[in-house]
Formats: C-alpha cells, structure tokens, sequence
C-alpha cells in the first residue's frame, strides 16, 4: 500500500506526478492548510514538521519532497528517472533536487507576502520586490542550461524534471515569462506529459493563487 498525503497546490504535487509517472497504484489522503489538521498529532506522526508531502510506503513514513524522489526513483531503477548512483550524472541530478528546493523557499516566501500575511499593511514591498530579483536569478540558471535541449539532463526526463517542473507555474506568478523562452517552454512541456495531467486530475483543488500575475505593490 502506497498512500500520499498531500495538499491540492502544495508541493505533494511532485510525488504526485511522480507516482503516475512510475505508474503505480497509490492512495491520496487530502488535508487543508486552513483548517489546523497538519498540525494534528496524527499529522505530525508522519512529518514532524507538519508540512506536505509525506508519503507512507514499505512500512515507512516518509518526508521531505526531495527524500521522497530519490527513495522512489532507487526503489524503481527500472524506471530510468534517476542516473546511475556514482555517475557524473547524478551529480547533476542532485543537484538539479536541491535547485529546485532552493527556488521552492523563495516562492514560499513570496507566498506568504503576497498571500498568508494578514493584514495587508503587514507585509513588506521592499521584500517582496528583492525575493522576486532573488527569483529571477535562479531562473537565469535552468535557462541557459535548457538552452539546446528539452530536459534539465541530456540524457533525457528524470525525476529532476519532475522536482523543478512543479515550481514553473508559481514561478510564473511572480516574474514575467518574457525574459525566459526557455524555461517557459520547458514548463509548457512538462505540463504536457501525460502523467503530469493524470495527477493534476487527481490533484484536489488549488486554493492558494487567486491571480495570474502578483505585482510588487508601490511603496
């Protein structure tokens, strides 16, 4: 038995994806964010930090997005989404993980001073225009490396995709796609991938964005 627990917009998207690209049988247990549940006991049983994904899986409980695809893709080496470990080039595929972390803080921080942070006078325009610079130029990098080819490695789709594809369309939200023809094709890509429809299907609603485009309010 595989169950995930995930949120409908959070990261748990990726194991998501990720699940169907493995094509496997799993369950979705679906929590909110507004209404105190993640910080239940029983929640934080599986992710101490209260936080989505947590995936329960071969008797574990698992947490930390990034944990999980690699535990996924080691279990499943059939599935080709992870180089060979001790390759060069999974080197950059770990790489390409922890990347996509990094980028997935700061949109968090956009999040919440763009949307979590109440009243409106709380938050920080000052702040939120140097996390968007901040943002951008982390886009700079999967940019030029997309430059000639169609996945974040040459030898093709793997789970590293799967990590950073999830960010684009929040990334989006925030810094205009003009500047980046690459990676918004690429995200345009990805959202074509038959698994990754299959799991936006069974994804749950996203109540997080409730617009296209989040401008730095003036000062």
């Amino acid at each position: 038995m595989i169950r995930l627990h995930h949120v409908g917009g959070s990261r748990s998207f990726r194991i998501l994806w990720l699940l169907e690209e493995l094509g496997l049988e799993y369950e979705i247990r679906h929590w909110r964010l507004d209404d105190g549940s993640t910080r239940a006991a029983e929640f934080l049983a599986l992710s101490p930090t209260g936080r989505v994904p947590a995936l329960e899986i071969d008797g574990l409980a698992i947490f930390e997005s990034a944990a999980i695809v690699q535990y996924l893709c080691e279990r499943h080496p059939q599935s080709g989404l992870a180089p060979s470990p001790g390759t060069a080039l999974r080197a950059r595929w770990l790489e390409w993980l922890g990347f996509a972390e990094t980028q997935a803080a700061i949109l968090e921080q956009l999040n919440i001073q763009h949307i979590f942070l109440r009243p409106a006078e709380a938050r920080s325009p000052v702040l939120m225009k140097l996390l968007a610079r901040r943002l951008a130029a982390t886009m700079q990098v999967p940019e030029a490396a997309l430059a000639g080819q169609e996945t974040l490695l040459q030898s093709g789709f793997s789970a590293a995709d799967v990590m950073l594809g999830f960010n684009l369309p929040a990334v989006f939200r925030f810094v205009r796609a003009e500047g980046f023809p690459q990676l918004a094709a690429y995200g345009a890509r990805m959202a074509r991938r038959p698994a990754y429809q299959r799991a936006l299907a069974r994804a749950g609603e996203d109540r997080l964005y409730t617009r296209d485009f989040y401008e730095v309010p003036d000062v």
